[in-house]
């Protein structure tokens, strides 16, 4: 579903749109722009120079022993002179246009990343990490390699086709007007093979997107690939990837690859047509040798812009194809508006009042659901898979908006507050753990990164992890990263994590699932410390670890079905009563 919606709103970008949305960013450095049109035009003028003052010394070649030695050589340093100016430009209009081209794609990435920071959880939800990551880095790599080449060939050739016929209409208007009337048969051939190369180009990029989300999603699970014996399934997914990104790309380098060639037969023709015309007007008296060379000259420097331009466009074609993905995700709907007013210090009393909720509008998952945790309370919530209980935390986070209804902390709703102030106001252990490529110390202080190694050791020893941090080759100064620690010590830093925080309010979302059993229990005091007087809220699904609770929602298709205390629910003997029944059932047989 998420595929197609980004499929319809890429088909919807044109390649015109895109180029305007480029060249707004380009905008931004206008003097540099500015520089490399001025110096691609010394560099055209003072080339197309060269062949008239070349013109012009063959001319003084009369006759056998009628040659002017002298103007030939005044001709031929001012030739070495010029040439020397061409070079010196041509090399400068380089320098700039790397200039330019890397600072255009390094603004457009950095687009791109602040806008991943703003986007909302949905997006990110329903777009596979590898097509995101395919985009930031792949298709704007795509995009520079386009963007040089075009910044190179692109000025230089259009500045030499107009001084080109500035030049030929001097020396003779009724050649040039030839040249000028064949000319939009190879615009037209261009333009025709440009059109479906871009469609091709388009295709291939979407296709190689999804290839890398394949790969990111095989490589990252390779275990589980493995454990279900998953491989010729997920290499034969693969190959049908391959062979769709094959046919694009044999369809779109076969588009492009016409496009020079159809150019190259029709300035043929042209530069033919300039030939037998010149030849006669030599032969009437109305154009001399060497004007025929340099009219000759000049409808071969007058096309080959068209051809270099050509090629420009083709790699435009695919460059602008990748931008059309990355403008995609930077123009994606972001977060709704942030208020800049700011959560005070909280006292912990958290209230839901008949919130709604649903991720996909035609399937309702929390429905006129409403509860009040008093402050310094632990709120437990449990319920079958799927009931919605990490969506609540969700809500309570605000990673997402409530659909109707409010929540409010301490009477102000959190809608009225910065994401910011209300998050920080939680302390958060998922069951899902996270640990960032850097040292022991920079992973524990990730939430404030002026502890003191005092204050991180303290709450290592508070968290149960400074036994297995002491163990380590360097301690706190070892670096690690999400694949070089066990998921249970892993998820012993990021509750290590939160207690160095110690934020007023907490949410354990099955903190404890990936720790056996007797580290379980020195956690579990760590925590009953911690949260003293603290609003906690616990999602669990072994039902042992909250029979302490001060009041446990009963979760069932997104309602609160019982609430109560652990001993109060027992006695109804509902549907919580059964869930911990069976749970101890469960234990006793596998024992």
């Amino acid at each position: 579903m998420a595929e197609n919606r980004n499929d319809k709103s890429f088909r919807d970008s044109s390649s015109s749109q895109t180029l305007k949305k480029v060249m707004r960013v380009i905008g931004n450095y206008k003097i540099l722009l500015a520089f490399s049109i001025l110096l691609a035009g010394i560099s055209v003028v003072t080339q197309l120079y060269v062949p008239i003052l070349f013109g012009e010394a063959i001319d003084r070649i009369i006759a056998p022993g009628n040659v002017h030695f002298a103007e030939m050589g005044s001709y031929l340093r001012n030739i070495g002179m010029v040439v020397a100016v061409s070079s010196i430009a041509a090399w400068a209009m380089n320098r700039i246009n790397n200039c330019l081209t890397y600072r255009t794609v390094r603004d457009i990435r950095s687009d791109a990343i602040r806008k991943i920071q703003k986007l909302p959880l949905s997006y990110l939800d329903s777009h596979s990490t590898g097509d995101v990551v395919q985009r930031v880095i792949a298709d704007v790599d795509q995009l520079s390699d386009g963007l040089l080449l075009g910044f190179t060939q692109l000025f230089s050739g259009l500045i030499t086709i107009g001084v080109t016929l500035i030049f030929m209409f001097s020396k003779n208007i009724e050649i040039t007007l030839i040249v000028l009337v064949l000319t939009p048969v190879s615009f037209l051939v261009a333009k025709f093979i440009a059109g479906r190369s871009f469609q091709m180009f388009r295709k291939q990029t979407t296709t190689r997107g999804r290839q890398t989300a394949l790969i990111n999603e095989m490589i990252g699970n390779e275990k589980i690939v493995k454990a279900f014996g998953h491989e010729k399934a997920a290499s034969e997914r693969f190959r049908e990837i391959n062979l769709e990104l094959e046919k694009y790309s044999r369809s779109a380098i076969f588009f492009s690859s016409l496009t020079n060639p159809s150019t190259r037969a029709v300035n043929n023709v042209i530069y033919a047509v300039v030939a037998l015309v010149g030849a006669h007007r030599i032969l009437n008296g109305s154009l001399t040798v060497g004007g025929l060379s340099v009219l000759l000259v000049y409808a071969n420097q007058y096309m080959k812009p068209f051809n270099d331009i050509s090629s420009v466009v083709t790699e435009l074609q695919n460059a602008l194809a990748c931008a059309a993905r990355v403008f995609e995700l930077i123009e994606a709907r972001p977060e709704s508006a942030d208020s800049t007013d700011e959560l005070q210090e909280s006292r912990g009393e958290v209230a839901l009042d008949h919130i709604d909720f649903s991720y996909n509008k035609k399937k309702p998952l929390i429905q006129d659901f409403s509860f009040c945790a008093e402050p310094g309370t632990t709120t437990a919530i449990v319920g079958p898979t799927g009931c919605g209980k990490t969506t609540l935390i969700n809500l309570l986070m605000r990673f997402y908006d409530t659909d109707s209804g409010s929540i409010r902390i301490d009477g102000q709703d959190i809608r009225e507050v910065s994401r910011h102030s209300l998050r920080r106001t939680y302390g958060m252990v998922l069951q899902d753990t996270w640990m960032k490529a850097g040292t022991v110390r920079e992973n524990i202080a990730f939430g404030r990164p002026d502890a003191t190694d005092e204050e991180i050791i303290r709450a290592a020893k508070e968290a149960r992890s400074w036994g297995f941090i002491r163990r380590m080759p360097r301690g706190l100064d070892t670096p690690v990263t999400d694949d070089s620690l066990s998921q249970g010590q892993k998820q012993l830093l990021c509750i290590t994590r939160v207690m160095l925080c110690l934020p007023p309010m907490l949410i354990l979302d099955e903190a404890t699932s990936s720790i056996d059993t007797r580290t379980e229990i020195l956690i579990q005091e760590a925590f009953a410390k911690l949260m003293k007087g603290r609003t906690s809220f616990i999602v669990a699904h072994r039902l042992s670890t909250i029979r302490n609770a001060d009041q446990i929602l009963v979760m069932r298709d997104g309602k609160i079905i019982e609430q109560g205390n652990h001993r109060e629910l027992m006695a109804k003997n509902g549907f919580y009563t059964n869930l911990y029944n069976s749970q101890f059932a469960q234990t006793a047989e596998n024992a």
